[in-house]
């Protein structure tokens, strides 16, 4: 189960959650710092990845053209980085259920 964060969130977020995501990664990582959503898009449905954004423009796109990739919509405003950390790890059970649904393709998370 792998993630790839997107530009909204903190690059410090693969690392810090190593334990519960292994070989997760930041758009900075595979150098798409400002990468318009549809190339994050393609990336992350040709790696296996499921986004993690705060970005609405991620929920429209996984409601227009569903999965690959999943999306993880983070709906918690101006947040620091450990709020979205203790988010991710208090829902890790949900969404290892998501991950495991291949009908699903949104997961919204507050």
């Amino acid at each position: 189960m792998k993630l790839l964060f997107d530009e909204n969130l903190s690059p410090k977020l693969p690392s810090r959650l190593g334990d519960l995501f292994p070989n997760s990664l930041h758009v900075r990582d595979v150098d798409m710092k400002a990468a318009i959503d549809p190339i994050v898009w393609d990336y992350a449905k040709d790696n296996d990845l499921m986004i993690v954004s705060k970005d609405a423009d991620m929920h429209d796109l996984s409601l227009v053209f569903g999965n690959p990739p999943q999306v993880i919509w983070l709906r918690l405003g101006n947040c620091s980085t450990l709020e979205v950390e203790n988010l991710l790890r208090w829902e890790f059970s949900a969404i290892q259920l998501f991950y495991e649904d291949e009908n699903l393709s949104l997961l919204s998370l507050s």
